[in-house]
């Protein structure tokens, strides 16, 4: 596989009423960066994260994930190296329980029994669920069903992580058990999200959407500590990185 694990060159896209997403958006990221991509409401974010996955096409530029440009023709490979955990975990889960959401992608890939059970409880061991194995999907808390999310995307054994917004609506025992998992994840991942502190611990590149353009792209501290930049993209500095508000410190 290529050092390069994606390559996004000059990506353009517009939803059918002719409201714009992205606007020439280039960045390349290479094996084992983990990629905070951050910005205000509507800056294009969710919308990059689905060309990368082939679930949205574009009107112009390439993507690249691999060896492989993101065409139809191989989505299969694509979405075989790249897994992606969509916002809402509803979209992610819908058999009749957690073990066998979890156990979907791998027999689809064509694993024998036996490896889609190791797959199966490897996935949950590592996101500390698996004593919700036998737990119908539906009857799960927002965080179970987030952590079984994550389980079922890596199950499949993906080269590259991708998460929209990962930390919504957890709670700070479950969003602290997240960053763990993040941590421990040691290949290239992409998380979009408005939780700036989680980037700050997970991230040690931070690429800034405004309007559907790349604004700033480099060491995640350096950026999200420039206030006049943040200001500028809509946004504000992570908590503790602003000063002390009655010392200035």
């Amino acid at each position: 596989m290529s050092h390069h694990l994606i390559s996004v060159q000059d990506l353009s896209f517009a939803y059918p009423d002719g409201t714009p997403a992205l606007d020439g958006v280039t960045f390349t990221l290479h094996h084992g960066e983990s990629l905070g991509l951050v910005g205000a409401n509507g800056a294009g974010k969710s919308t990059l994260l689905l060309q990368l996955a082939g679930i949205l096409w574009p009107a112009r530029g390439t993507v690249r994930v691999g060896d492989w440009p993101v065409t139809p023709e191989t989505l299969p490979q694509v979405r075989r190296s790249l897994g992606l955990v969509f916002q809402d975990p509803d979209d992610q889960l819908f058999m009749p329980t957690v073990e066998e959401d979890v156990a979907f992608g791998p027999a689809n890939l064509g694993l024998p029994p036996d490896e889609v059970e190791n797959q199966v409880v490897g996935a949950l061991e590592h996101v500390g669920a698996l004593h919700l194995r036998k737990r119908p999907s539906h009857r799960l808390s927002g965080g179970e069903k987030r952590t079984v999310s994550i389980a079922a995307v890596l199950a499949m054994t993906p080269n590259i992580l991708v998460m929209d917004e990962p930390s919504s609506n957890l709670d700070p025992h479950a969003r602290r058990q997240l960053i763990g998992q993040l941590g421990a994840f040691e290949h290239t991942k992409i998380i979009a999200t408005h939780d700036l502190d989680l980037v700050l611990d997970v991230c040690a590149r931070t690429i800034i959407l405004a309007r559907g353009r790349v604004a700033a792209d480099g060491p995640t501290a350096e950026l999200l500590a420039n206030g006049a930049l943040m200001r500028r993209c809509g946004l504000e500095c992570p908590l503790r990185l602003q000063g002390c508000p009655r010392c200035g410190t």
